[in-house]
C-alpha cells in the first residue's frame, strides 16, 4: 500500500467520528421537548459506570442484530454517544441504513454537558 493510499484511509476512518452531527445544547432541547430517544452505544460495562439520565444501553456491535430493541419508531428522534464518537458516528449511519430519519450523533459522551 502507498503511504498516500494509508493517509486516505486513516482521513477516511477518521471522518467518520470527527465531528458530531448535534450539540449538547440542542441535544437536550430535544429530549425535553421532543422526547428523543438518547441511546448510549457504548459497552454494559461502560454503561453501568457511567450514563446520561434516561439513556438506553445498546451497544453498537449489537445494534444490526437488535435493532428491534432500539426503543424508538423510524421517524423519531434518537439521540447515539458513546466515549469519543467513533462508534456513535457507527451506530448512527447504522440506524439511518435502517430507515430511521431522525438520527442525531452527538459523538462524545462528555458533548452533554
Amino acid at each position: 500500500m502507498t503511504t498516500r493510499v494509508a493517509v486516505l484511509l486513516c482521513s477516511l476512518s477518521f471522518a467518520a467520528c470527527a465531528s458530531p452531527s448535534i450539540t449538547g445544547e440542542q441535544a437536550h432541547a430535544l429530549v425535553d421537548t421532543q422526547r428523543a430517544v438518547l441511546l448510549d452505544v457504548r459497552t454494559p460495562d461502560e454503561f453501568r459506570e457511567r450514563h446520561l439520565g434516561g439513556a438506553v444501553n445498546l451497544p453498537v456491535q449489537a445494534l444490526e442484530a437488535r435493532e428491534a430493541e432500539v426503543p424508538a419508531k423510524p421517524d423519531q428522534d434518537v439521540i447515539v454517544y458513546c466515549r469519543s464518537g467513533h462508534r456513535s458516528a457507527r451506530a448512527a449511519e447504522l440506524l439511518k441504513a435502517r430507515g430511521f430519519s431522525k438520527v442525531h450523533d452527538l459523538g462524545s459522551m462528555s458533548n452533554w454537558r
